[in-house]
């Protein structure tokens, strides 16, 4: 099957799930199309069933700002034609869903139907959804699509509630990847071996309550001796680095910045902090989890999907930074529940396994292709 992937490549959750989910298709002998406007963050490297198409941005005086839905419209019709594709599958309603059924009907008009697939992912929904200004478009997309699925329970609620849905939204979570055991790094680097390594991996955008990240790190860390590792950038990271100066935190606070395998890291925690205002499913959390790394987060959104309540890492009200802190403390001192925990997070992370998710993908491909 040939299937165009329309994603947005950078590190946040749904260009990661897209770029591994193309990845994973192609290795089973599917022909996988990457349509986006750069190479994907993820897409290290390339096989014979791999592609990857720019969607290249014209520059008139004319336009304060480019027109990406349409540059991108147009890309994905001149794939479609040359490529010969079965489906495309777009991640993100705004502006991908948008621009497939835009091409789709310029497709028809050249006498091709082609399916296609939107998943949504969270903020397209629980952020920018809200804005009446996209509300139209967004339904008007959502209903045209052969298949609309969502990430969550919670996202699909959410969809529910804010946008005329007709069509039946099916979850299919997001998965996670065990990485590679010889990719790890030196835990000496970066803490000496009494000390307990807490992490902490997003965008460091406000939803992520990186403030409150710091909040709980200092409280945890005027008990047990212990790091901080942040890793990711973003438009609160000023603000971050600022809070650890006042605090007087800058000696057990790391500040990593973006990288690409996030794992390597994550193999040497012992605790993930994710305090996030809402997150419509909680990938770093899983990304934690599989590695054995117990979670403290808040209880909104889809985050209590993956992380269960007293079974792998705690679950809290939105900005509990006292509750946070005291039941980080309760794991990292009881070397036994700390176990139990780990143990139990990389058990619930085989339920999101690549094989497990890309096989009901593939069965949406194989119905919308018959």
């Amino acid at each position: 099957m040939k299937i165009g992937m329309v994603l947005y490549p950078t590190y946040g959750g749904s260009g990661v799930v897209a770029t591994e989910l193309g990845k994973a298709l192609a290795e089973k002998g599917n022909e996988v199309h990457f349509i986006t406007y750069s190479q994907p963050v993820r897409l290290h490297k390339f096989t014979k069933n791999i592609f990857y198409h720019e969607v290249l941005m014209s520059n008139y005086p004319l336009f304060d700002y480019p027109p990406y839905e349409t540059e991108l419209a147009s890309k994905i019709v001149d794939v479609v034609l040359h490529e010969n594709l079965d489906i495309l599958h777009v991640h993100y309603a705004i502006p991908h869903a948008s621009a497939a059924f835009m091409a789709q009907k310029i497709l028809k008009s050249k006498g091709l139907d082609i399916p296609y697939i939107t998943t949504l992912h969270g903020t397209d929904i629980t952020l920018v959804g809200k804005s009446p200004s996209f509300e139209p478009v967004i339904s008007f997309c959502i209903n045209s699509s052969s298949y609309v699925t969502a990430v969550s329970e919670s996202l699909k609620k959410d969809t529910l509630s804010h946008f005329e849905v007709k069509k039946e939204v099916l979850v299919i979570p997001n998965f996670v990847i065990k990485s590679d055991d010889s990719k790890t790094i030196n835990r000496n680097d970066y803490a000496v071996d009494n000390q307990k390594i807490l992490c902490h991996v997003s965008n460091f955008r406000p939803v992520k309550r990186i403030e409150d990240v710091i909040k709980i790190f200092s409280i945890v860390s005027t008990t047990i001796d212990s790091k901080l590792i942040l890793i990711g950038d973003g438009p609160e990271r000023y603000k971050a680095e600022s809070l650890c100066r006042e605090m007087n935190l800058c000696d057990k606070i790391i500040f990593i910045g973006k990288v690409p395998d996030t794992a390597q890291f994550l193999k040497i925690a012992d605790l993930f902090l994710l305090p996030s205002q809402t997150e419509s499913f909680g990938l770093a959390a899983l990304e934690a989890m599989v590695e054995g790394v117990p979670v403290i987060s808040s209880n909104s959104g889809g985050l209590p999907e993956v992380n269960i309540d007293n079974v792998t890492g705690f679950t809290s009200e939105v900005s509990d930074i006292s509750k946070m802190a005291q039941d980080a403390l309760k794991l990292l001192e009881n070397k036994s529940l700390w176990q139990k925990m780990s143990n139990a997070c990389q058990k619930r992370a085989e339920l999101f396994c690549l094989e497990n998710i890309l096989e009901q993908y593939e069965k949406l491909y194989f119905f919308l292709k018959k």
